[in-house]
């Protein structure tokens, strides 16, 4: 229940055709309960991370990284539906797609911070030559990101912009786990993590989180930039937790756009 978890809850509990919010996941009990007197009753349960399949048919992950597995177990296990939001938690753990083929579960990644996933995934139903992410973040997000640890690399005191990674999105999502989610979005509508190339800049002047795709396949060339406006929690965009709701009116709709 972080920015995304109560952005998405709260709208919920507004209503959402064929969707109705029955439990959240909260380990500050207090924190839980001043949060629920926001929102309109009926008022969800309030339960640990892994009871949540016991009384839900889909459920949204949107926590640290971290916690993926513990979330995401019971559910599939279930044969239930998984939204997940740390879809680069799920480049390093495979065995979860395995687990929801054996279980008949579900992971949806939805498109985050990024749009035209729906384009890229159509042009890999033909031959995509190259996938390129180009991300732009205010430098004091990515401080204290893995990659820059390891490396030594500071954006404490930048004057302008500096390009801090460029490689694959494999080792992207796991040298910036908190703030490349994107990047794994982008390489499973495409051609995987590792022919993914992704750069990231540092800008010390930067006010919101822009992406930029550049596709070239047989269909045809995309290039495409967001800008995007940050949620409460600077590191993600407000976009995310809409692009959750997004996918789950577009289940219940009698007319589905780009599904």
């Amino acid at each position: 229940m972080g920015a995304i978890g109560q952005s998405i809850a709260a709208a919920l509990a507004e209503g959402i055709p064929g969707i109705r919010l029955t439990a959240i996941a909260q380990r500050d009990k207090a924190a839980a309960a001043a949060f629920l007197q926001t929102l309109k009753p009926p008022l969800p349960a309030v339960l640990d991370l892994t009871g949540l399949a016991s009384i839900a048919d889909i459920v949204i992950e949107c926590a640290p990284a971290s916690v993926l597995a513990q979330v995401a177990e019971p559910v599939l296990k279930a044969g239930k539906t998984l939204i997940v939001l740390s879809s680069g938690a799920l480049l390093a753990q495979p065995q979860l797609l395995e687990m929801a083929k054996q279980f008949g579960g579900r992971i949806l990644v939805p498109g985050g911070a990024l749009g035209g996933l729906d384009a890229v995934a159509a042009m890999a139903e033909g031959s995509i030559t190259s996938a390129r992410l180009v991300t732009s973040k205010p430098s004091a997000t990515l401080r204290d990101s893995p990659y820059l640890l390891k490396h030594g690399i500071s954006v404490d005191r930048l004057e302008v912009p500096l390009r801090v990674f460029c490689g694959s999105a494999a080792d992207a999502v796991a040298g910036f786990p908190a703030n490349l989610n994107v990047a794994a979005a982008l390489a499973f509508a495409g051609i995987g993590p590792d022919r993914t190339q992704v750069e990231l800049w540092a800008d010390p002047k930067g006010t919101c989180n822009i992406h930029r795709i550049e596709i070239e396949s047989d269909a045809g060339r995309m290039s495409m930039t967001i800008e995007g406006v940050p949620s409460a929690n600077p590191k993600t965009s407000r976009m995310a937790a809409q692009s959750v709701l997004a996918m789950l009116r577009k289940m219940r709709a009698p007319l589905g756009i780009g599904a």
